[in-house]
């Protein structure tokens, strides 16, 4: 568990799904002893595992005790507030919105949409100076990072330009002094790293999820606060920039500059898209004058991976259009602060592997050959090949195989069907048999057994004519419940019949053991136990009436003796008394 990355997984709820791998764009996931973590070097923090995770085990860092501490301290501090907030908070006016994260302690809130703006203007003045080749926004800090890895060709193509958020935490700084704190709140995950890169811009960023719980811990409903006519957006209102929050909206702000009419324009949303427009392509392949706007949300930051998504995305994106007040012509607006950045590539470079130890990686799970070979996607990737490459480079485990453990379950069960020494059966609701061992088909019969010979299993076979007692399989079916036969008689043979439920109404199974054998063993030794009782109850009546004989002599004899000492007591006393008497 990795706290300080912006992603990181609750280990102990992970559920063995493997769905963040299959959603994945890059694949940076990483899977051991069954729990899917986030590997941070390959994460370009889109958030999408958070979004699809089942279980709620992929969390996204929180910051709130941070902003918490922040707002303790002297500086005062200024919220950078993303345009999409319109959209998010639905209904809701800016006078209320200010009010409450004024109440929650920041000094001022501003829009980010202000540094938009100024990442229109400058970038209108790059492609008025560009003759050919693509120019990529570098407005979304997603598709930066992917461009940087894992297209590194690109990367010179990314305007050279801080994103909207940083834009406007310097513009903020310019105008209020150095020493202020900027806080940006929005929808994207990934500006934590955009923070945690540029903390003398950022002091941190909160998601729309933060916010909410924020308020919710303060007790401050959004709805029931006084609107204060007086509370405004400092130091002004934005204009186009707050069209960036959609598909397309910063190619609006720019199709308004006049001197742009020979440039083409093309935006793509989704790192799938992105990867599918540019993969193979060479940047000097590209003739024409092309803006490619950028973003990794599909639909753009509306729906990005911390918005509640509360109604359909079309009025999702209705709002921010309706909210934004275009202007007919961008106006030149002084820029106090410069906002170029330096992007420099970042390529995740592959580990070279060979096919000999991606033909020993197939083996392991069971892929003998191209047959074998399904390309199911259950294990998170397209292709058994890029889960072989995944298992060598530790990044995967034999069990997410679905096919593999399939087989796997298979040949134990069958290994433990051939070697049990009872017969088993499985059989379906209608008492058709699913399988059974050789060793049922030898109980009942030759027929049985030539059949069992020519197909193995039995599959598809009628119980009822293979076995007399098929009412016990019909009454565990209809009752759910397990029964329990001893030593039940089929002609000259006896039976232990033990009958169990597997799904109840649905399969049922059953372990079927000859006792036969046994039970005549077992008579035989009752026989000779009971020999050997009488036996021995015969010389112990034996030695009793000898010891009784022996006891009633032994008591005749010590009364003799007992009898003769008395009286000679007697006759010594009335010697004693004789001589008394003449004396």
């Amino acid at each position: 568990m990795n706290h300080s990355y912006p992603i990181y997984t609750v280990s102990t709820e992970c559920q063995d799904c493997y769905k963040c791998v299959r959603h994945c764009p890059v694949k940076a996931i990483k899977v051991e002893d069954g729990r899917a973590t986030v590997i941070p070097e390959l994460c370009v923090a889109c958030g999408r595992c958070v979004e699809i995770c089942p279980s709620k085990a992929k969390k996204v860092r929180d910051d709130q005790g941070r902003a918490e501490n922040l707002l303790t301290q002297t500086d005062p501090v200024y919220v950078s507030l993303a345009p999409s907030w319109v959209s998010e908070f639905q209904g809701i006016c800016a006078g209320r919105m200010i009010a409450a994260l004024k109440l929650l302690g920041f000094a001022e809130i501003s829009e980010t949409a202000l540094g938009a703006q100024a990442v229109t203007a400058e970038t209108a003045k790059l492609l008025r100076n560009t003759e050919h080749g693509a120019v990529m926004s570098s407005a979304c800090p997603v598709t930066v990072d992917y461009i940087r890895r894992y297209l590194p060709e690109f990367t010179g193509a990314i305007t050279g330009l801080f994103s909207p958020a940083l834009s406007h935490a310097k513009m903020l700084k310019d105008k209020y002094g150095n020493n202020i704190k900027v806080v940006f709140i929005g929808p994207c995950i990934a500006k934590k790293n955009e923070a945690d890169r540029h903390p003398e811009l950022l002091s941190m960023a909160l998601t729309f999820t933060e916010l909410r719980n924020w308020l919710k811990n303060k007790n401050i409903d959004l709805y029931k606060l006084e609107v204060d006519e007086n509370s405004r957006f400092v130091p002004d209102q934005a204009d186009e920039g707050a069209m960036y929050p959609i598909e397309g909206g910063m190619i609006r702000t720019l199709e308004i500059e006049p001197e742009l009419e020979n440039v083409h324009f093309a935006a793509l949303t989704g790192l799938e898209n992105i990867g599918q427009a540019l993969r193979g392509l060479r940047p000097q392949d590209v003739k024409e004058t092309v803006f490619i706007e950028c973003l990794a949300c599909y639909g753009g930051c509306v729906h990005g991976p911390c918005t509640q998504h509360a109604s359909p995305g079309l009025l999702e994106r209705l709002r921010i259009v309706k909210g934004c007040k275009i202007p007919e012509k961008i106006p030149v607006r002084a820029l106090p602060v410069k906002i170029d950045d330096t992007i420099n590539e970042e390529r995740v470079e592959e580990e070279f592997i060979s096919l000999q130890a991606v033909k020993q990686a197939l083996r392991s799970i069971g892929k003998m050959n191209a047959d074998d070979e399904l390309n199911c996607g259950g294990c998170g990737y397209d292709t058994c090949q890029n889960f072989a490459r995944a298992l060598i480079m530790k990044k995967g485990e034999p069990s997410m195989c679905v096919s593999y453990l399939r087989k796997q379950a298979q040949k134990k069960a069958n290994a433990l069907l051939r070697c049990i020494p009872s017969g088993v059966v499985i059989a379906d609701k209608n008492l058709n048999v699913i399988e059974c061992n050789r060793r049922f088909a030898e109980l009942f019969g030759e027929t049985t057994l030539l059949a069992f010979d020519a197909r193995p299993g039995l599959a598809g076979a009628d119980l009822k004519r293979l076995v007399p007692f098929a009412g016990l399989f019909e009454n565990s079916l209809a009752t759910g419940r397990d029964i329990k036969r001893d030593s039940y008689r089929l002609d000259n043979r006896l039976f232990n019949i033990t009958i169990f439920s597997i799904e109840a109404t649905e399969v049922v199974g059953a372990v079927i053991a000859d006792v036969t054998s046994a039970e005549l063993k077992r008579e035989q030794i009752a026989k000779r136990a009971r020999d050997v009782i009488d036996k021995n109850l015969a010389t112990v009546q034996d030695i009793a009436c000898k010891l009784g004989e022996h006891m009633a002599e032994t008591e005749i004899l010590l009364r003799s003796i007992a009898n003769d000492y008395a009286d000679d007591k007697l006759l010594d006393d009335m010697k004693k008394e004789k001589m008394t008497g003449e004396a």
